[in-house]
């Protein structure tokens, strides 16, 4: 079982940034990857950002969305059981919920493919 708590949410201007930061219980946070989704109101949840378990000598891969590709960057510190979504120039629509999530192992892009949640902090991007 893991429990994930996500903060760093808030209100910013457009072009500002904030750093999300997911913390996870559990002794095998390292063997899990681990995504960022967000949720608007009226719309379906999708998919943002993930990272891999370090499975190689040089660590984890990342993967991105299009949408968010060159201004946000996710990163974990497996020794804080943590993990982080930095974004950057910022958009009114990147407004949204901002859910972590945990996937054993294996790294997938769908929301239905991870098996824990946490209860979402609130991004809200004015222009």
């Amino acid at each position: 079982q893991v429990q994930l708590v996500e903060s760093g949410g808030g209100l910013v201007q457009a072009g500002g940034s904030l750093r999300l930061s997911c913390a996870a219980s559990g002794r095998t946070f390292s063997s899990y990857a681990m995504g960022w989704f967000r949720q608007a109101p009226g719309k379906e949840r999708e998919f943002v950002a993930a990272i891999t378990p370090a499975i190689t000598w040089s660590g984890s891969n990342t993967y991105y969305a299009d949408s968010v590709k060159g201004r946000f960057t996710i990163s974990r510190d497996n020794a804080k059981n943590t993990v982080y979504l930095q974004m950057n120039s910022l958009k009114p629509e990147d407004t949204a919920v901002y859910y972590c999530a945990a996937k054993w192992t294996v790294m997938g892009f769908s929301p239905y493919e991870y098996d824990y949640w946490g209860q979402g902090t609130q991004v809200t991007v004015s222009s």
